[in-house]
C-alpha cells in the first residue's frame, strides 16, 4: 500500500509510522520538517498543508492507497482535504477525538453510536464539525471516508488530567514530594491507550475497504480510576503520589481554561465498547498496560533530559488553586 500521513511525527502518529514500515507500507510523510523525529523507510514531503498552493506540484503525480490527516482541526482544514484529495485516493482518514461524545453522558458506556454533543469544549465541537462535513462529503459524493476516535493516547507524553501532555511538570512534582491534584474524588473513570497498541487497530483499518463510511475509536480495555492513574505514574518515577482531591467544578472557577479538558471530558467516568473495532480488526487486542506504558514514558523522559518541560506557569495555577481550596475560598 502507498500511503500519505500529514503530519506523522507525532506522540500517537509516529508509533503507527513505525508499524507501517515493519508491515511494508510505502509511507509518505507531508509535513514541514520541523519536528527532529527520525523514522528509517519513510519518505518526506517537505510542505506546509495550510498552504496548499505552495504542495500542489509535491502532489500533483502521486495517487493514495489512503491518506491519514493527523492534524485536521477545523471544519476549514477538511474543505482543504477535499479539493486536494477527491480522486487522488481510495480511503481518507480524519483522526477525531473521542472528547466529541455527550457531556455530560446519559449512558456510561460508549459505543460509536453514542451521540456526539459536548457544549463545554471549542476543540470538540471543531472535531464534530469536521466530523459532519465529511459525512455529508460521503452521502453526497461518496469521498471515502474513515473516522477515528483517539481517547488519551499516550507515548512520548505524560497522560493526565493537566500539567501533562508534553510537560513533565507534574511528575516533577511528585518527585519532590509536592502536591498534585486528583480532580473530584479522585474515583471517576477513564481509559488510556498506549500508542503502540492504538496502531495496531488503526493500520487494521487503512486499506479496509469494509471501514468506508465508518466511525471506530480504538482504546484499551483497561480501566482505572484517577487516584490508581496518579499513584501509578508515582510508581514509575519511584516515588508516591502526595494526592489533593478538588472539586472539578472549583478547578475550573479557579481556571476557566480547564473547563473543556475537565467538564467537557475527563471529570466523566467513561467506558469504552471496543466491539466494533474488534469485528472489523480480528487481531486487535490492547496488550500494553497503563502500568507498562508508564514505566516506558519515563524511561524515555529520562533518556530525553531535555524534553523535561517544568513549566513555572503550570506550577503556580496548581499552587493557586491548592491554596484557594485548603483556605477555604
Amino acid at each position: 500500500m502507498k500511503i500519505l500521513f500529514i503530519g506523522g511525527t507525532g506522540n500517537i502518529s509516529s508509533a503507527v509510522s513505525r508499524l507501517a514500515i515493519n508491515k511494508g507500507v510505502e509511507l509518505y510523510h507531508l509535513n514541514r520538517g520541523n519536528r527532529q523525529v527520525n523514522i528509517p523507510g519513510v519518505k518526506t514531503i517537505i510542505g506546509d498543508i495550510t498552504k496548499p498552493a505552495t504542495i500542489g506540484n509535491e502532489l500533483a503525480n502521486h495517487t493514495w492507497d489512503a491518506v491519514v490527516d493527523w492534524i485536521a482541526f477545523e471544519e476549514h482544514d477538511i474543505e482543504r482535504d477535499l479539493k486536494l484529495f477527491r480522486d487522488k485516493t481510495k480511503q481518507y482518514i480524519f483522526i477525531s477525538s473521542a472528547s466529541v461524545y455527550q457531556k455530560p453522558l446519559a449512558y456510561p458506556v460508549i459505543t460509536e453510536s453514542t451521540p456526539t454533543c459536548n457544549p463545554f469544549s471549542d476543540y470538540a465541537r471543531n472535531k464534530i464539525a469536521c466530523e459532519d462535513r465529511l459525512n455529508k462529503a460521503y452521502r453526497e459524493e461518496s469521498f471515502p471516508i474513515t473516522i477515528v476516535r483517539p481517547s488519551h493516547t499516550y507515548d512520548t507524553y505524560i497522560p493526565i488530567a493537566f500539567g501533562g501532555g508534553a510537560e513533565y511538570t507534574v511528575v516533577d512534582r511528585i518527585i519532590k514530594g509536592q502536591k498534585i491534584i486528583s480532580h473530584g474524588d479522585g474515583k471517576s473513570l477513564w481509559t488510556h491507550t498506549h500508542a503502540d497498541d492504538f496502531a495496531k487497530g488503526f493500520l487494521g483499518l487503512v486499506g479496509n475497504n469494509h471501514a468506508l463510511g465508518h466511525t471506530f475509536h480504538i482504546t484499551s480495555d483497561e480501566i482505572l480510576n484517577w487516584d490508581q492513574i496518579y499513584n501509578t505514574i508515582a510508581e514509575a518515577a519511584g516515588k508516591k503520589a502526595n494526592i489533593i482531591h478538588i472539586p472539578s467544578d472549583f478547578i475550573c472557577k479557579c481556571d476557566p481554561s480547564l473547563t473543556g479538558t475537565l467538564i467537557g471530558d475527563k471529570c466523566e467516568s467513561v467506558i469504552f465498547d471496543n466491539s466494533k473495532i474488534k469485528r472489523f480488526v480480528p487481531d486487535y487486542k490492547a496488550t500494553i498496560s497503563f502500568k507498562e506504558g508508564m514505566q516506558r514514558t519515563i524511561a524515555w523522559f529520562d533518556a530525553h533530559q531535555d524534553k523535561k518541560i517544568i513549566r513555572k506557569e503550570t506550577n503556580e495555577t496548581i499552587d493557586r488553586i491548592i491554596g484557594l481550596y485548603e483556605n477555604g475560598r
